[in-house]
């Protein structure tokens, strides 16, 4: 349920987007207040902080719809960002009703709900935003390529059963293909074919490949949602945002991480990053896999993406179709780009 009673009073997850736009919800009493809303959850950015807000939602990898929910997942965000962004994450604090019934962040009153306290980071260091205006510099992708590399050599190998990995894609293949060909996206069966037997023939010639990554101690608990929206080119460079509410959404392999930062910033029109970022990690961490395993993963991230944007169709006013539309349809075309190099 998204609505709670306190006080005799109903608060709705409106009520707390509303106040939370209010200056004087926040102790510091910020000049200006931006609110961005994703999935799961509500940001809300002020002169010097970010406050996120999860959603009280259910879906079939998540269930948010207890304060007590959403308070442990604040502590997990806190703590698995923490790998990564260590001086980002503050901490969660309480959003709060008084017996007024006004809402305030961190006083005293009733919890309604928990919030991530986060240092808000510079937008022009942002690493699509540095795509987009074209300020991004080798030096910038080496050193993400070495923060990079230092984190993985540093995850501990996740041990998986003989032939798991193998499965997992190509239960994930199957799901993200069989998603996008659902008649009332009306996307071109024809091509959603031509990258199936692309990577369906991939997986069914290499199973050895996935089995000697994990043989070698390959997959890690990683970020899990390396996206360039995600990286934020400070010294050292700063990667935040991971996926933090389902542990095997996490299980990856490092160059199958990389490999979705590389398509991502593909798509930005920023195609030179990939190949640096990984001469960058192969050189640190002595892994050299083929190129074709890095078109596999690079591919099914698009169809990933894809899938994600196509959906937005269903959840969205009907004037935001458009965008997301165009969008499937760039993560196809790289998802075939891409297919056609296992050929």
């Amino acid at each position: 349920m998204s609505d709670m009673v306190l006080n005799g009073k109903i608060t709705t997850l409106e009520d707390k987007v509303a106040s939370l736009r209010q200056s004087s919800t926040y102790p510091e009493h910020p000049s200006r207040i931006d609110a961005i809303e994703t999935h799961m959850s509500w940001v809300f950015l002020t002169d010097n902080f970010a406050y996120k807000l999860k959603k009280p939602v259910r879906y079939d990898f998540l269930d948010f719809t207890t304060l007590e929910a959403r308070r442990h997942d604040s502590n997990e965000e806190i703590r698995l960002n923490r790998r990564l962004a260590h001086d980002v994450y503050l901490g969660i604090v309480p959003l709060t009703l008084d017996e007024s019934g006004r809402m305030r962040v961190d006083c005293d009153g009733e919890t309604v709900d928990w919030l991530v306290k986060m240092r808000r980071l510079p937008e022009n260091r942002m690493l699509d935003v540095m795509i987009k205006h074209k300020t991004l510099e080798h030096a910038d992708i080496n050193d993400i390529g070495q923060r990079l590399a230092t984190f993985y050599r540093q995850c501990r190998p996740v041990e998986l059963e003989a032939g798991q990995y193998h499965r997992i894609y190509m239960q994930q293949v199957r799901a993200n293909l069989d998603a996008l060909a659902d008649h009332q996206y009306g996307l071109s069966h024809s091509l959603l074919g031509q990258i199936s037997e692309s990577l369906s023939g991939f997986l069914e010639h290499e199973q050895r490949l996935f089995t000697r990554r994990s043989e070698q101690g390959r997959i890690v608990e990683g970020h899990g949602d390396l996206r360039p929206e995600h990286i934020c080119l400070e010294l050292p460079p700063v990667i935040f945002d991971c996926l933090e509410f389902n542990y095997l959404f996490r299980i990856i392999d490092a160059i199958d991480e990389i490999s979705f930062l590389a398509m991502e910033c593909d798509l930005l029109g920023a195609p030179e990053v990939g190949p640096l970022l990984f001469g960058v990690y192969a050189d640190n961490c002595n892994d050299h896999p083929p190129q074709r395993l890095i078109s596999f993963y690079m591919a099914c991230r698009a169809c990933l993406r894809a899938k994600l944007s196509i959906w937005h169709v269903l959840e969205l006013e009907q004037t935001a179709w458009l965008h997301w539309r165009e969008r499937t349809h760039d993560y196809l075309r790289l998802a075939v780009r891409y297919a056609n190099q296992l050929m």
